[in-house]
């Protein structure tokens, strides 16, 4: 048999008795070198390879977004309606309408398998308000007007009934204080922009659907409005959002980087507020400090907010004395002092146009109908015909709400508030973390500004004070389960 054929690797040169490799073997060597030295040319991927690639990144990214918004989800709340609430109220303040439309659909299925809405004693009470609001517009001065005005009460009790589940659990209420943070950034830009970078208006986007009317200069001019038909209005949101930013600078156990971000941020919120130019935004601020920062802290926070609001007040009021007040003016700045004492305004404004005289001819109003009211938007037509200045408002909500539905709609509304807050406070205030202590402070503070403006009637500010009365109402009384899916922060 012949033997097996092996390649030949090498021969032997007798002459110099070396070995040296094959032609086989050299053949492979050439190969071996040219593929290091001249690789083969890479094929470069086609268009479809790099589309499925920015498809897949965006998968990722997306089911990443969706698993930040499903965190902290309470157990009673339907996980679309919890990522479109968060959705809605982030979206809230650039434009009511895509909030709004997102809000929607979190109220409808928060409003989905739950208890019948009768089953509660807070529940009855709204009903009997809306019963008797809508009992009025059948004789109301204001005629059709009365039924569009109860589009601002109506659906709102709605909403606080719906709104619950999704504000059953601290940890969610912390997540949709954060949310309402992040919402007011937009707000804050656009009116340090329209004030020192001449920003203006109006902003389009997605066809007309989301409009930006931001007037050059602010709106009065001077005053930092924003996002905001008015000065005023955007104080309202500020303030509104100031103890929930408060509450995410003071929480224990922040990375140092994050806690200088919110500080950052804080700043830049003060200082809006400040241009705003709001008396009643000036004192929100100072009356949130020492509810966020609690109990422990009032030994040696009261005594310096006294101090501060004592030379404030030496500095503002008429007949302090000189020797006190010049040094006090000396301290506060002209542009807080002026503006609290109406300096710029001295003798030019007409008696009929002030707050004492609204709410002397409202009360004049309600005494004549005290029981169903004249109807939504009926002081707008009766003060001008009074006093020959036209209001929309009487820039206080109880008056308002007696004047327009009466009083009973007016005192069943105030303590329904007040003992939301009250019953809230010891959970919150004295019991709670410092989330749920902005959260009550935040809801305080809002109510606290209608006693002297109406920025309710902006639908923003409306949603937002519904929702941190539901919060209350949830954090008194949580209802169904409360456990938490597994998921950050």
């Amino acid at each position: 048999m012949r033997p097996a054929h092996r390649p030949q690797t090498a021969w032997c040169d007798p002459a110099i008795g070396r070995s040296w490799p094959s032609r086989n073997a050299l053949a492979r060597t050439d190969s071996i070198l040219c593929r290091r030295f001249h690789p083969p040319p890479r094929i470069p991927p086609s268009r479809s390879d790099s589309n499925l690639h920015r498809s897949a990144d965006l998968s990722a990214l997306l089911q990443a977004l969706d698993r930040r918004l499903l965190a902290q989800r309470p157990a009673a709340a339907a996980p679309l309606g919890w990522r479109c609430f968060q959705i809605g109220l982030f979206l809230l303040a650039a434009s009511a309408f895509l909030g709004g439309l997102f809000l929607l659909v979190a109220l409808i299925l928060g409003s989905r398998g739950r208890r019948p809405l009768l089953a509660g004693g807070t529940n009855r009470l709204l009903l009997l308000v809306a019963a008797l609001m809508a009992l009025g517009c059948f004789g109301a001065y204001s005629g059709w007007l009365s039924w569009v005005g109860l589009g601002n009460w109506l659906p709102f009790f709605w909403a606080f009934w719906g709104f619950q589940p999704y504000l059953a659990t601290a940890a969610a209420r912390r997540r949709v204080a954060l949310v309402l943070v992040a919402a007011t950034v937009p707000v804050i830009l656009t009116g340090l922009g329209q004030l020192w970078w001449g920003w203006h208006g109006p902003f389009q986007a997605l066809g007309g659907l989301v409009i930006w009317h931001l007037k050059p200069g602010g709106n009065p001019p001077g005053r930092l409005a924003g996002l905001f038909d008015y000065a005023n209005i955007a104080g309202s949101w500020l303030v509104l959002a100031w103890p929930l930013l408060l509450a995410a600078l003071l929480q224990p156990r922040l990375d140092p980087r994050r806690r200088a971000v919110v500080l950052l941020l804080a700043v830049a919120l003060v200082t809006a507020v400040f241009l705003t130019d709001s008396r009643n935004a000036w004192g929100g601020l100072l009356l949130a400090v020492p509810l966020v920062a609690g109990p422990l802290s009032w030994v040696w926070l009261l005594p310096l907010l006294a101090l501060a609001v004592a030379v404030i007040a030496a500095a503002s009021l008429v007949g302090v004395p000189e020797l006190i007040q010049a040094p006090a003016r000396a301290v506060v700045p002209e542009g807080i002092w002026g503006r609290l004492s109406d300096l710029h305004y001295a003798g030019q404004r007409p008696q009929e146009i002030t707050r004492l005289a609204q709410w002397k001819v409202a009360f004049g109003l309600i005494a004549e109908r005290p029981w169903l009211g004249w109807g939504a938007a009926a002081f707008s037509l009766i003060y001008p015909l009074r006093t020959g200045h036209w209001h929309g408002h009487p820039h206080n909500l109880p008056i308002d709400l007696a004047l327009s539905h009466g009083v009973p709609v007016a005192l069943l509304l105030v303590a329904f508030v007040v003992a939301l807050l009250l019953r809230a406070l010891g959970p919150a205030l004295l019991r709670g973390g410092v989330f749920d202590r902005g959260w009550w402070t935040a809801a305080l503070v809002l109510a606290a500004l209608h006693a002297t403006d109406m920025p309710f009637y902006d639908s923003r500010i409306n949603v937002a004070g519904w929702v941190l009365l539901a919060g209350l109402r949830a954090m008194v009384r949580p209802e169904g389960p409360v456990a938490m899916e597994a998921g950050g922060s």
